[in-house]
């Protein structure tokens, strides 16, 4: 309320998006003026819907108006709500930038820019994206940062962005003590039985079960579905209207599971879910954080379940690390493991697997070159002519 700019950051269900809005609220309903006073960026459409959903709420008895505008959908309906003069914006950088462009969008006028999910900003390379934003801004405005977890892309945001910033932290980077931790060792092939084993003997309210990529969370979907449960998928290979379904219908009610990529590890606040199953391990700690941060909200009690493969030992250890404890390991009893023997197996430490994005770099051949008598894929190519 000092107007000092601030860098805040609190675990996931903690209250970052009431954190931010409410004394933006408070600001806006002593001087409402004209125009974008507030603009908020965040990484992805679902975040940005349910912020403004949580804006709308609180607007039910002011004369403050806000809006929405993100990709995969028309351009029109927006713009059509950007000219009723909303003095706070909610945005997805990329479609903003759209906006801008067709200059259907004027921030001149901006007070406060609101950053939330900082983190996940940088992870989804949206740094340009920002510092594109930021050159249609007055200088002369307060900053907020929000995030789960402070990484160094954070870092060099916030020393190339806020002035003299206040750091609020509360808590350390991990999920709350009301969220329980198990892990069931299993190999690959076993993981299709043993998650309806799992879903059948485990008490549950409402499930998120999170996979790898968007290929598995409609086979995993499908599957569950053909064993009678009311199941529903999130993938960033739907479109907009058909994620919203999806969301909505679990919300309501209407299914119970809710088989997901990552793009339902933030924001997705969603009061009632029991359990997060990791049917895929996340490929890192933080993964792992914003994934349980879905459950145990608001103190509520909850539950973390993940399926562990030998080759996640590395991303474990870190996962432990944070946690500041280790992982119980357990078996179902009366599973058939076909020989796998869960609690016996010695896993091996292993390097992190590569990221989707990187791939290897096989620029220097003569690292590769082998004597002519080997079958070695990258042996020399003259030996092979003679």
């Amino acid at each position: 309320m000092d107007g000092k700019d601030i860098l805040g950051i609190a675990p996931t269900g903690t209250g970052k998006t009431l954190a931010f809005l409410l004394p933006a609220y408070e600001k806006l309903s002593a001087f409402p003026g004209k125009g974008i006073k507030t603009l908020i960026l965040c990484p992805t459409r679902e975040l940005a819907l349910q912020i403004h959903q949580s804006a709308l709420q609180l607007a039910s008895n002011t004369k403050i108006k806000s809006t929405v505008v993100y990709g995969g959908v028309n351009k029109k309906s927006q713009v059509q709500q950007i000219k009723q003069n909303p003095q706070i914006l909610i945005a997805c950088p990329g479609r903003l930038l759209d906006h801008i462009s067709d200059r259907k969008v004027n921030l001149s006028g901006v007070e406060t820019l609101i950053v939330d999910e900082a983190d996940r900003m940088c992870d989804m390379g949206f740094i340009d994206d920002i510092e594109k934003i930021l050159k249609y801004l007055p200088k002369k405005r307060q900053n907020m940062f929000f995030a789960a977890t402070f990484q160094k892309e954070i870092r060099y945001l916030a020393d190339s962005i806020l002035n003299e910033h206040v750091t609020v932290q509360i808590g350390k980077i991990k999920p709350v003590k009301t969220v329980s931790h198990s892990i069931y060792p299993v190999i690959e092939k076993l993981k299709k039985r043993i998650i309806i084993e799992l879903l059948e003997t485990t008490p549950t309210g409402q499930v998120i079960i999170f996979v790898r990529t968007k290929h598995k969370a409609a086979w995993l979907a499908k599957h569950l579905s053909k064993n009678k449960y009311k199941v529903v998928s999130l993938h960033g290979n739907m479109t907009q209207n058909r994620r919203q379904q999806s969301i909505d219908g679990f919300r309501k009610g209407k299914y119970d599971f809710l088989v997901a990529t990552d793009v339902a590890s933030r924001g997705i606040d969603i009061t009632g879910i029991s359990h997060v199953i990791n049917f895929d391990m996340p490929n890192n700690a933080d993964d792992y954080i914003h994934r349980i941060g879905r459950t145990g909200r608001a103190e509520n009690v909850g539950e973390a379940i993940s399926l562990f493969l030998e080759d996640d030992e590395y991303v474990l250890s870190r996962i432990e690390k944070t946690l500041g404890n280790s992982i119980v390991k357990k078996q179902l009893d009366g599973f058939d493991y076909e020989g796998f023997e869960p609690l016996k197996s010695k896993s091996k430490q292993v390097k992190p697997r590569l990221s989707q994005n990187r791939k290897p770099n096989f620029s220097n051949r003569n690292r590769f070159k082998t004597k002519r008598t080997t079958n070695h894929r990258f042996s020399n190519r003259k030996a092979k002519v003679k």
